[in-house]
């Protein structure tokens, strides 16, 4: 998996996709969001704003309230893509080594991820 945390991505498919946002309806820009945590054992991610679900918590000792929270849920990573700031889109990822450093790049036009 080339995903890792603190990246940004861009979902491709599902209701939480691109093309469904305000940005890409109005302006024709992607919207990209940060991953929180990756799992690469599974292939999943959660990324930040992207299926967030409901939960219902009952109060936890004296401190913390109980009610319904909003929390991110897991999504695949074949849903996303790396988002190039170059390219201002979804790329896909190589690698490169030089002095025996492994990095990734865009495919699409060389830069550094």
């Amino acid at each position: 998996m080339k995903i890792k945390k603190d990246d940004m991505v861009v979902v491709i498919t599902g209701k939480d996709n691109y093309k469904n946002s305000k940005d890409w309806l109005d302006n024709k820009k992607v919207t990209a969001h940060k991953v929180l945590s990756a799992d690469p054992k599974n292939g999943k991610l959660v990324v930040e704003g992207v299926s967030v679900a409901t939960k219902h918590q009952k109060p936890q000792g004296q401190n913390k309230d109980g009610g319904i929270i909003k929390v991110e849920t897991p999504i695949y990573a074949s849903k996303v893509m790396l988002y190039c700031p170059k390219c201002k889109a979804g790329v896909r990822a190589g690698y490169k080594v030089e002095d025996g450093k492994k990095t990734r790049v865009c495919k699409k036009c060389g830069a550094e991820i």
